[in-house]
C-alpha cells in the first residue's frame, strides 16, 4: 500500500506541475498576444498618421498649385490686354497720322 501511496502523490504532484506549467504557458501566450496587439496598434497609429500628413501635404500643395495657375491666369490677361490696349493706341496713332 505504501508504494500505491507513493505512486499517487507523484501522480498528484506531476499533475499539480503540468497544471502550473500550463497556467504559466496561457499566461505567456496572453502576454504575448497583448504585447502583439500593442505593436499592432501602434503600427496603425502611425499609418493613420502618415496619411493625415500626406494628406495635409497634399491639400496644401493644391492650393500652392491653384495659386500659381490663378496668378499665371492673371498674368496672361493682364499681357493680352496691354497687347489690345497697344495695338489699339497704334490704330489710333496711325488714324491720326492719316488725318494730318
Amino acid at each position: 500500500m505504501l508504494d500505491q501511496e507513493k505512486q499517487s502523490l507523484k501522480e498528484a504532484r506531476r499533475l499539480e506541475k503540468r497544471a502550473v506549467e500550463e497556467a504559466e504557458r496561457l499566461a505567456r501566450e496572453h502576454e504575448r498576444r497583448k504585447a502583439n496587439l500593442a505593436r499592432e496598434q501602434a503600427i496603425e497609429e502611425a499609418q493613420k498618421e502618415r496619411e493625415i500628413k500626406r494628406a495635409e501635404k497634399r491639400a496644401a500643395e493644391e492650393i500652392e498649385q491653384s495659386a500659381r495657375e490663378q496668378a499665371r491666369r492673371k498674368a496672361n490677361l493682364a499681357r493680352e490686354q496691354a497687347i489690345v490696349e497697344a495695338q489699339e493706341a497704334r490704330k489710333l496713332k496711325a488714324k491720326k497720322q492719316t488725318r494730318e
